[in-house]
């Protein structure tokens, strides 16, 4: 893990992250887009937290904080890299994150079909809440 480093995204970095979450990521987003990542980057420079080796992406976070609630989205490890501790440092690096801002507490998006994923998640010591449900609706069209 010394060749690891965990950094922001810039605007530098689009492509190279959505790239990188077609490989890395479970699912797709709405927001899986130049558009949607830029105007992330834009709007919260810190929220897309990067790890990365030998000059590549190997980890991706995201994590908004909104002044009221500390949200986890697109924590994702290439699969060449996982079970490394990759996941851990990111969600380190987000939790500091959180903090420094004043959040009280994270919650993560998580798909229930993702069950590769659970054991991370209860091992960095989050517990699913089956009393919530996530509710959305799309605000406009979008094409893929």
């Amino acid at each position: 893990m010394d060749d690891l480093r965990i950094r922001t995204a810039s605007p530098a970095d689009v492509d190279t992250v959505l790239a990188f979450w077609k490989v890395a990521a479970e699912g797709t987003s709405v927001s899986d887009d130049r558009d949607g990542v830029e105007r992330l980057i834009a709007r919260d420079p810190g929220a897309l937290i990067l790890a990365v080796r030998d000059g590549e992406p190997v980890g991706t976070v995201i994590a908004g904080f909104d002044g009221w609630r500390c949200h986890l989205y697109r924590l994702a490890v290439h699969p060449d890299h996982r079970r490394q501790g990759i996941g851990a440092a990111l969600l380190a690096a987000a939790e500091e994150r959180f903090v420094r801002l004043g959040g009280r507490r994270a919650d993560a998006m998580v798909l229930d079909r993702n069950e590769r994923a659970h054991p991370a998640w209860r091992a960095a010591g989050y517990t699913a809440q089956p009393e919530w449900s996530r509710w959305v609706k799309p605000l406009r069209p979008h094409a893929k």
